[in-house]
């Protein structure tokens, strides 16, 4: 196979304004997810009421994360692969989307105590799984929906919809179970039934927000091939891929960078309503408040990211966001103050979204178009695959020192690694 580091997507790639913005809607929908559940309500839930303490808690989490990463790493390019023979996406997207939700209001029956730590742990890790599986095929209809020239924009703006979702689910969250003295449904705050029952909450707002794209963006036309041909050609494929991947230089190298600094940013969302919770002492309804703000700066900056994008490319864009990410966040671990805090997480909200967006679209731009979706199984394997690491490293770093300072301070590692890696990446132009 030829090196394809210049190849893109089709020119005349495109869909109607209502088809794309369904398909942005989805990540509207899917956000509240990672939001609510995996970074700022959830994760704290279970490390500081569920776990014995807040330490042996966030050790916990970290091995969790890292097991559900690792499968999906395994098994994210092998599916990509099989959907590329396939053909359509969307019916993957919907059966992952609703185990996503069916094992995430789940969480409901997770109670105060250590008895229901492994079925915290059980529960997320599944949904989790389920939701990036999910994702591997949701992100290669973007080539199919945009031109080459509006890729960059298309991504952000999604990206951006998504950091909006996440602020209405947040809000809603906070306004309706956790500041009044007496939430709705007469929720039963000392069994702590107004974070549990943010679990039903977004899976019921992932399905109905979701719908849209189901009924109006358009998907590749199914195959001729049965399940079993279309499994046995996209393993063979993907396995010819693996093999031959030295060939595609250019794309190696890119998954290669991705795979350090998504790591560290991936680490960071896992662990970042732990810090404030265990570190800054921060309640229930702080880290919501944070978490409505740090979404709100990264919404806007993955909608002015987007233009410099599609103007000036993926690479030079990724590199500012992760050298933003790497600075600001040094400086967060050593302040001390909550106002401090706040302030420098919504200037690294900043950054957050031009480097998701961003290398979405690098990966769109170098994908061969027959092959867009095993590309982003592989891309979700760059970000995966070594995922066990960050969240290892920083659940074994909290527990030798001590102190979830120290413990965070890996994170910095992931993020220079990764720029010193894309430093050769070419970028096919627009």
């Amino acid at each position: 196979m030829a090196e394809t580091g210049n190849a893109g997507p089709r020119a005349d790639a495109k869909a109607s304004r209502g088809a794309v913005a369904a398909w942005c809607l989805f990540d509207w929908a899917n956000s509240a997810f990672p939001t609510v559940i995996i970074t700022f309500v959830f994760a704290q839930y279970v490390t500081k009421v569920v776990a014995v303490d807040e330490i042996a808690g966030t050790e916990a989490w970290g091995l969790m994360i890292s097991l559900s990463a690792l499968g999906i790493a395994i098994l994210a390019p092998i599916m990509g692969a099989i959907a590329d023979h396939s053909g359509r996406r969307k019916p993957w997207i919907f059966v992952f989307m609703l185990i996503c939700l069916m094992v995430g209001a789940g969480l409901w029956w997770v109670k105060p105590g250590p008895e229901y730590l492994l079925l915290a742990l059980v529960l997320v890790a599944v949904s989790n799984a389920a939701f990036e599986f999910g994702q591997v095929f949701y992100n290669a209809m973007l080539p199919d929906l945009a031109p080459g020239r509006l890729l960059g924009r298309i991504s952000g703006w999604a990206w951006a919809c998504g950091y909006a979702g996440g602020i209405a689910c947040l809000v809603i969250c906070l306004l309706a179970f956790a500041l009044p003295e007496q939430p709705i449904l007469g929720l039963d705050t000392e069994s702590y039934e107004q974070v549990r029952i943010t679990g039903p909450f977004v899976a019921i707002w992932f399905l109905v927000f979701a719908l849209p794209m189901f009924l109006l963006t358009p998907d590749r036309p199914a195959t001729r091939l049965s399940a079993g041909q279309a499994i046995r050609r996209g393993l063979g494929t993907l396995l010819g891929t693996i093999r031959q991947l030295p060939r595609y230089g250019n794309i190696a190298r890119f998954l290669l960078a991705r795979l350090f600094y998504i790591d560290g940013l991936n680490t960071l969302f896992a662990f970042g309503g732990i810090y404030a919770a265990g570190t800054f002492g921060m309640e229930f309804q702080e880290i919501l408040i944070f978490g409505i703000l740090l979404n709100v700066t990264a919404g806007l900056g993955a909608v002015a990211f987007a233009w410099v994008d599609d103007w000036f490319g993926s690479k030079p864009t990724i590199l500012i966001a992760v050298a933003g990410l790497t600075v600001f966040g040094a400086a967060i671990l050593v302040v001390e103050s909550k106002l401090w805090f706040y302030v420098l997480g919504c200037v690294i909200g900043i950054f957050i979204g031009p480097a998701q967006a961003a290398s979405r679209t690098m990966m769109a731009r170098l994908a061969p178009p027959d092959m867009q979706t095993e590309m982003f199984g592989l891309f979700a394997f760059s970000g995966k695959v070594t995922a066990f690491m960050g969240p290892a490293l920083v659940g074994a770093v909290t527990a030798a020192a001590d102190s979830q300072r120290v413990g965070m301070a890996t994170i910095l590692v992931f993020f220079l690694v990764g720029m010193l890696l894309m430093l050769p990446v070419k970028e096919p132009r627009a």
